[in-house]
């Protein structure tokens, strides 16, 4: 039997790399997007964001480039789409809804709407979306309800755990695959899709719709709790006189807690964590279950409240105004190997220092576009050595290797003064003081 033709609606973060991974896995794939420069630049085997391997793949599969397989074609049409697909991956944004925490399922909605009337023979619609629970089961009867196939066009849900950085990888290599599925057609089609990950040990669980939608946001929301209940015990070392550092190497051997998500710094930020965990919150208000989330309210005011201890503790280093003050601020993605800059602590930062009348200057080596799209008033240099010209103080605030190579001695001859605040706590603290720097992390002895 042949094997099912993919779409992938949507071809943003996800949807490229999804598109591209279907690719490499076998599959003939047609992604289909509404901003037709986007697709322009895929075309021509350019990732429309920057995330490691991903440009690689791309132009082993788009055709046009030397070597590749062709096997990765894109479209304006969904037309096109439903004459072409057999699976038809839906992965839009969710965005968080202005001036509220619910999210934003007007895209997803518009995707579905504008899928249906198109799938005309039997076809398996699978959401990747993040979506509130309780969104598949609607969803599922207004596709069946609009599509000319009737109930022979399905839907499973199938919700994505990217980490950016590492979502090629996460994609081709998955820790789990969840499938939301009404029957066990869609079982067996994502069976089919994903048979490589499968037999490579990748785990396949199969639930019902409420279950796979819940999966992701749960998954997020207890990150997010991991990160902030470390950042709250950094605000305790900071009363106390502790080291938030060594209290987490500590903590972290105990199996049951694990290491990972227990470095403290400026918080979380990025297009998924904070949304997801209000958009949760507000839809376990809508279901009544409103109390069962509400220690999410001071996950997320702890986090918050990490940019503005930034602030703070950048004031003090000054001499307590910071009007005039010339800081470098390097990095202004929400993290490492990534250009997203979506709700960045970085970024963040220094845009509060600029409104308090500081001069800042931002380094970071992927994410200036994207910055100064956000924030075209700060200043951006084109390197560290750059940033730091003549600055009062240094802001360490996302954590690139770069970073943590650059030399403390060729950088404090550039500066006014020999300042740095770790944001991040991945600098060592001993190499910059024997450098003649003044050393300040958050949640750290001074000394």
């Amino acid at each position: 039997m042949a094997s099912p033709k993919i779409t992938v609606i949507g071809l943003g973060y996800l949807g490229a790399t999804h598109a591209a991974a279907m690719a490499e896995l076998g599959f003939e794939v047609l992604g289909l997007d509404v901003v037709p420069e986007k697709i322009r630049k895929l075309e021509q085997g350019t990732a429309p964001m920057y995330e490691p391997g991903l440009e690689e793949l791309l132009r082993m599969h788009v055709p046009g480039v030397e070597g590749s397989t062709g096997r990765l074609r894109f479209t304006e049409s969904w037309e096109e789409i439903g004459e072409f697909g057999d699976v038809h991956f839906v992965c839009v944004n969710t965005p968080q809804k202005h001036g509220e925490y619910a999210c934003d399922m007007s895209y997803v909605e518009r995707a579905m709407d504008s899928l249906a009337p198109h799938l005309t023979r039997p076809a398996l619609v699978v959401g990747k979306s993040t979506v509130p629970v309780g969104s598949a089961d609607r969803i599922a009867d207004r596709i069946a309800a609009l599509a000319p196939a009737g109930e022979d066009a399905e839907l499973a849900w199938n919700p994505e755990f990217l980490r950016e950085g590492f979502a090629v990888q996460d994609t081709l290599h998955p820790d789990r695959i969840v499938v939301g599925v009404r029957g066990p057609r869609g079982e067996e089609t994502l069976r089919e899709v994903y048979a490589q990950p499968i037999a490579e040990g990748s785990p396949f669980l199969v639930t019902d719709f409420p279950t796979s939608e819940l999966v992701k946001t749960s998954a997020n929301s207890f990150l997010a709790t991991k990160i902030s209940f470390i950042n709250a015990m950094a605000e305790v070392c900071e009363a106390a006189g502790g080291d938030v550092v060594r209290l987490a190497e500590a903590i972290g051997h105990d199996d049951r807690i694990g290491k990972k998500f227990l470095r403290a710094g400026i918080g979380f930020g990025g297009g998924c964590l904070p949304k997801d965990i209000r958009a949760f919150m507000a839809r376990a208000g809508e279901l009544g279950a409103s109390e069962a989330l509400t220690f999410l309210r001071e996950v997320d005011s702890i986090n918050m409240r990490r940019r503005s201890q930034m602030v703070e503790l950048t004031r003090d280093a000054v001499g307590g105004t910071l009007l005039g003050k010339r800081i470098a601020v390097l990095g202004a993605t929400f993290k490492p190997d990534s250009d997203d800059v979506r709700d960045s602590p970085a970024l963040n930062v220094a845009g509060q220092l600029h409104l308090q009348g500081a001069q800042v200057t931002v380094y970071d080596p992927k994410g200036m576009d994207n910055a100064r799209a956000i924030f075209p008033t700060l200043g951006y240099a084109d390197t560290a050595l750059e940033a730091v010209r003549a600055a009062d103080v240094v802001l360490h605030l996302t954590e690139w290797n770069e970073f943590k190579e650059l030399d403390p001695g060729e950088l404090g001859d550039a500066t006014a003064t020999r300042h740095i605040l770790d944001g991040r706590n991945t600098l060592d603290p001993a190499l910059w003081r024997k450098a003649g720097w003044t050393f300040r992390a958050l949640g750290r002895p001074t000394a």
